[in-house]
C-alpha cells in the first residue's frame, strides 16, 4: 500500500523512524512529512502568515522511504505531502509513534491525532499511533503491531472512512494482554501556571500541571459492546483502538433543541 506518514515529535524522532522503516520493511511504499521540530499540542494548527518549506531528508530511514523534513505544523505536513509533494494520494495517512499517549480527551490537542484525522478530512483513512509513555523508548511493539494492522487493513479495509487512535503499552510483546476496541475516555489534568522572572525581569507564565485519573461519565447507550474507555483498557496492557470522526455534532444535544420554542425577531 502507498502510505504517507507524520509526526508531532519532529522528523528526528525515534518513533517515525521505527514506523516508517518497519512499513517498508514488508513492502509498503512509504512517504514521510514531518516537523523540522517537535510540535507537540499543536491540535490542527496551521501556518497562514509565513512561508511552508520543506527539505528532503536521507538519513535515519530505510532506502525505500521517502522523507522530507516541513518547517510546519502536523496539519501542514498532511496537507502539503497531498497537494504539492506526492504523486497520488495515498491509501492510509499515519501518524506516530508518538512518545507518550494520546487517550482520552489528548485527543483534542494532539498534533499526531490531528495529523492522522487531517487525512480523513481530505478523504484519506488515517490511524494514529502512540506508545503510552513518555519515559519507555521502547518502539519495537508498536511498530510490529502496525505492521499486523496495515497487513490485515490490505486485505479488510476498513468499512467506512475514519480515523483509528491506537495506543499501545509500554511492556515487552510478552506482556500485551491483546487488542481492546474502545470508546474515547476523559482525562482532565490539573493546569497549574508558574509564575517566572525571565533574567530582564520580565514575568512569564509556564504552563506545569498533572493528569488525573479517568473522569466517570455516563455510557452512552447507543454505543454497543465493549464499554470500556481507552484509558481503561491501557492500564491492563491492552492496546487500544478508537475509531473517532471529525464531525463533532452532539446528536443527543441537537435531539433536544428541537423542543425548545425559541423564536427571533
Amino acid at each position: 500500500m502507498k502510505l504517507l506518514i507524520s509526526n508531532d515529535d519532529g522528523i528526528s524522532a525515534l518513533g517515525v523512524r521505527s514506523l516508517a522503516n518497519a512499513l517498508a520493511e514488508v513492502g509498503h511504499e512509504v512517504t514521510v512529512v514531518c516537523p523540522d521540530r517537535e510540535r507537540s499540542a499543536t491540535g490542527h494548527g496551521l501556518t497562514l502568515h509565513q512561508p511552508i518549506r520543506a527539505n528532503p531528508v536521507e538519513v535515519g530511514f530505510h532506502p525505500e522511504v521517502k522523507a522530507w523534513s516541513c518547517s510546519g505544523t502536523p496539519s501542514d505536513c498532511v496537507k502539503l505531502a497531498l497537494w504539492a509533494l506526492l504523486d497520488r494520494p495515498p491509501d492510509y495517512v499515519l501518524s506516530g509513534i508518538n512518545h507518550g499517549s494520546n487517550l482520552g480527551t489528548d485527543v483534542l490537542y494532539s498534533g499526531t491525532v490531528s495529523a492522522a484525522m487531517e487525512g480523513v478530512i481530505e478523504g484519506i483513512p488515517g490511524i494514529a499511533f502512540s506508545l503510552a509513555s513518555f519515559a519507555y523508548n521502547q518502539f519495537q511493539v508498536a511498530a510490529t503491531f502496525a505492521q499486523t494492522l496495515m497487513a490485515y487493513l490490505e486485505k479488510d479495509p476498513l468499512p467506512e472512512l475514519v480515523m483509528l487512535n491506537v495506543n499501545v503499552p509500554p511492556v515487552p510483546q510478552s506482556e500485551i494482554a491483546g487488542v481492546a476496541f474502545t470508546r474515547q475516555g476523559i482525562r482532565r489534568y490539573i493546569d497549574v501556571f508558574e509564575k517566572r522572572v525571565d533574567p530582564r525581569g520580565k514575568v512569564y507564565y509556564w504552563l506545569a500541571g498533572e493528569v488525573l485519573e479517568e473522569v466517570a461519565e455516563p455510557m452512552n447507550p447507543a454505543l454497543p459492546e465493549p464499554k470500556l474507555t481507552d484509558v481503561q483498557a491501557i492500564r491492563a496492557n491492552y492496546i487500544t483502538i478508537t475509531p473517532l470522526q471529525y464531525n463533532l455534532t452532539c446528536q443527543s444535544g441537537l435531539n433536544n433543541l428541537q423542543a425548545w420554542k425559541l423564536n427571533f425577531p
